[in-house]
Formats: C-alpha cells, structure tokens, sequence
C-alpha cells in the first residue's frame, strides 16, 4: 500500500498548553480506480446488465467530480469471494475478514509516516465514519491538553469493502456510495508545547465544539446485516447542513475575535461529503471560490474517504499556503475544521495555521 508523511517549517509559536497538530501522515490500498472506468468495472465485476442502473451510476459519476480513488476491493478479493457479488448471501463474516486485515495496514503505514522521532503516545485507531475525523481529533485535543507532554496518535482507517454490493433496482442509493466513496488511512499526531528545535507544529487546535441538530436522526442512517452495511441520505441533507453551519461557525469564530461573516478572513478545512454540501456552504457563507479549493481537491483525488479525508484537505491547504507565500501573498492565521455526520451533528475546531 502506498503511504505518504507531511511535515512543515513551522513560523509562529502554540499557545502554552494548546493541543498541536505536530505531524500528518496517509496510506491507501494499491487498487487506483479512475472514475471514468468504474461504471464498466461494477457491472462486469457484479454480472450486472441491467442499462438503466448503468446510466444512472454514469450520471452519478460526473456529479460526483471525483476523478480518482482508492479502493481495497480488487479481482483477487472477487475471485477469493465471488459471493460479495451475489445479492442476497450472507456474507458479513468474509467482509470483516478482508476489513480487519485491510484497515490495520492502512492504519499502520499511515501512522509510521507521522514518525519523525521517538515519543511516548496514546494510540487512537479508529474505524468509523465521516464525522470521526474531527470527531476524534476533538478527543485527541483533549488528551494531549490534560497529559502535559503526552504525544497522542490519531489513526482513522476505512473501506468501502463492508458496504460493496452488486446495483438494485431496490437499493438506488448505493449508486452514490459506488460513485463518491473511497478507501484509505490519514494519522495524526497531536501534543502541546512542542519541543523547539525538535517538533515543528503545522496546526493549533484553539477551540473545539460539537453540535446535534434535533430531529435529523435518520436524515444519515446505516444498517448493519448479514449481507453488509447500507446507508441512505437524505436528499435535504445538504440544505440542512447550509440551514445551520452559519451559526454554528459563529460560535467558533467569535472566539478568535472575528465579527460574524469576516469569513473569507479564515481558512477552511471542511470534509467534502459531496460536491452539493460544499457548494451550499460556499453559498451561504459567501466564501469566495478558493477558499474550499483543498476540499474539493481532496474529493476529487481521494473521493470521500471518511473519516480520513481531513486529513487530506489539511495536506492540500499546507500546499496551496506555502505557493501563495512563494508568490509574495499572505495566507490566513485563523481558521475552521469542520465535519458534518449522522445526528446530524456538527464537529468544529477553531484553529491557527502555526506556518502562516
């Protein structure tokens, strides 16, 4: 599996005590799909025919506007497992067997890039969802703050193995998990008070909240049976999200001393669950087009990766900053994390970009 580490010169100092993203790191399968093979890939891997479904995922995938993924599922898992494409067989057992063994090298490669150096930590090995990311990082926050010295390892994992399912009439959403979702592994490491001449810190993490929104407890939903996972979203979802992220990124900014809507004074870091959440926050926070270009990157290189994808969307804006200060300009200090997932609950961190 391939594997990459992000470190960065860092120009400003942490706040004493504050929780610091020290280190960044990701890993993925060696299965590369290009999305403009992948409708004649699923059919033919699931014996599908059926030409509506086909035009359907088709359109899909242009919505989609991912370009790449990676995915654990390969024709050697279908050759090992021909049932994972029969509708209808129980096959949760041999998903879980291909999944626990997957999602723990990812996770491991993906950790071993975040070490630079020797260090006691706390290992977080995570495999959940979209909202885990700054969920979790949230926790590791907290950690690090309230263990002077501790050094906490963040590790989400994840595959689409568990959901993988041959195209229903019956299931029409699993056309956009086959579309959007991708497969791999991003780590962290976070602690307070880096070490100065050692730890060179790309991120404080300043404030972190969450939020539930009543009343929206099936608008995500997933079911576990003995065929696999399914999920189904609501299509109000993305208006939910643009209903409500404006107040909720005003708890957020006030912090740092902003006046509401001075948002195109922040950086954004938000998980690209799709292209429609991304273009209703855009539009109702008023931002200006670049300001999610690393979102939308991340989306299109990696799909939705879950859990993990912040942590490509972090790498992404460290890159599109170092270029603009190449260039002469100047790159925002303050800025959001921000996930949104089943609840539907909102995950935020106010954070300072320390290479700035």
């Amino acid at each position: 599996m391939g594997d990459e580490g992000f470190m960065r010169s860092a120009a400003k100092q942490a706040n004493p005590g504050k929780a610091t993203i020290l280190a960044l790191g990701k890993a993925f399968p060696h299965q590369l799909v290009m999305q403009e093979y992948l409708v004649d890939g699923y059919f033919r891997d699931t014996n599908c025919d059926n030409i509506e479904l086909k035009q359907k995922l088709s359109r899909l995938c242009k919505t989609t506007t991912v370009k790449t993924r990676y995915v654990v599922m390969s024709e050697e898992i279908l050759k090992k497992y021909p049932e994972l494409a029969l509708e209808g067989l129980p096959t949760v057992k041999q998903r879980l067997e291909i999944c626990n063994k997957a999602v723990t090298q990812m996770a491991i490669e993906a950790s071993q890039r975040t070490r630079t150096q020797p260090c006691d930590s706390t290992s977080l090995a995570l495999f959940r969802g979209v909202l885990w990311g700054c969920g979790r990082l949230r926790v590791a926050k907290d950690i690090a703050e309230n263990n002077p010295g501790s050094r906490v390892l963040l590790a989400t994992s994840e595959t689409t193995i568990i959901g993988f399912k041959p195209p229903s009439a019956d299931r029409p959403y699993d056309l956009v998990g086959v579309a959007l979702f991708g497969d791999g592994a991003g780590a962290m490491i976070i602690g307070s008070d880096p070490i100065e001449g050692t730890e060179k810190p790309l991120f404080e993490l300043h404030t972190a909240i969450q939020e539930f929104l009543p009343d929206t407890e099936k608008k995500i939903d997933g079911r576990l049976t003995e065929e696999g996972i399914s999920f189904t979203l609501a299509r109000e979802l993305p208006q939910i999200i643009e209903d409500n992220v404006e107040e909720f990124c005003d708890k957020l900014i006030s912090v740092a001393g902003f006046q509401n809507k001075e948002y195109n004074k922040l950086f954004w870091a938000v998980h690209p669950g799709g292209p429609a959440i991304l273009n209703r926050m855009e539009k109702r926070l008023d931002l200006l087009p670049e300001k999610l270009n690393a979102s939308r990157k991340a989306l299109m290189d990696y799909g939705n990766a879950s859990s993990n994808t912040i942590v490509y969307v972090l790498e992404y804006m460290l890159e599109e900053a170092n270029k603009i200060r190449k260039d002469g300009g100047d790159d925002p200090e303050w800025g959001m994390l921000l996930a949104f997932g089943p609840g539907i609950t909102f995950e935020g961190i106010l954070a300072r970009n320390l290479c700035a």
